[in-house]
């Protein structure tokens, strides 16, 4: 058997942030594009340069028992290994506590924290991955260190994932970087029922400093993190927010 390819494993592609990463990123990377909708990450593959090789990764993060056996499956039938991961995916559902429910917080947390870790344990393992895994981002939010009305089971997630990178800086040094990258009030799918309100919108705006962000405004400091231009950075948050966290103006 010939030796593996060496790809990037991108998220969350199939649109909004994950899919503005994964296409910057396939100029410079072979990419695995990962995502639960077949459909839309086709329509991502075509955006991708056609400089590097992209494939994809099918499966829905909520469903944890098979992602490990899934995701190592597909790296040894492939012949592939993994060096940079950016897990972009996310699950957000706006909810008062008195509306919360187990379902909503296990959505929240399986597909936001818990894959995160399992795909971690499976880029790190020799037999399935070469233990070939260099450096990993992990997409947060600026939420994760704030509080905002119906946002607490997203939040608390956010949080956790933070605290994921800490620990994971330590433990898999020097073999392996990990950081995070907050970004604040971006307009993507997952975001649609924010941005509906004008009055939101508008209100939004006043707290950013430098407006509102495009998905494309993440790419640059992912890019950079992934790199070794950032070899001596790990167990990081960078915000990435227009200067939302700093504005305490009344």
């Amino acid at each position: 058997m010939e030796g593996k390819q060496t790809f990037v494993l991108v998220t969350g592609a199939s649109s909004g942030i994950g899919k503005a990463i994964a296409t910057g990123l396939s100029s410079t990377y072979k990419t695995i594009l990962g995502g639960r909708n077949q459909e839309k990450l086709l329509l991502t593959k075509e955006d991708c340069s056609a400089k590097n090789e992209s494939i994809i990764f099918t499966q829905d993060l909520k469903e944890l028992t098979l992602l490990e056996d899934k995701l190592s499956t597909f790296l040894l039938e492939n012949n592939i290994e993994i060096s940079h991961f950016v897990h972009c995916a996310g699950f957000m559902k706006m909810s008062p506590l008195k509306m919360m429910t187990v379902e909503s917080i296990h959505n929240t947390f399986s597909t936001n924290v818990f894959s995160a870790a399992l795909i971690l344990k499976v880029l790190i393992n020799r037999r399935f991955n070469n233990a070939a895994l260099k450096s990993a981002v992990l997409i947060s939010s600026n939420i994760s260190g704030f509080g905002a009305k119906a946002f607490s089971v997203y939040g608390a997630s956010k949080a956790a994932l933070d605290g994921l990178v800490r620990s994971l800086a330590i433990e898999l040094a020097p073999k392996v970087r990990i950081n995070s990258v907050l970004p604040g009030a971006i307009h993507t799918e997952m975001t649609d029922s924010i941005f509906s309100d004008p009055e939101t919108i508008q209100r939004m705006e006043s707290a950013y400093p430098l407006g509102l962000g495009n998905p494309s405004d993440i790419f640059g400091i992912v890019e950079f993190l992934l790199s070794e231009k950032a070899r001596w950075i790990t167990g990081q948050q960078f915000y990435a927010d227009g200067g939302r966290t700093v504005n305490i103006t009344g």
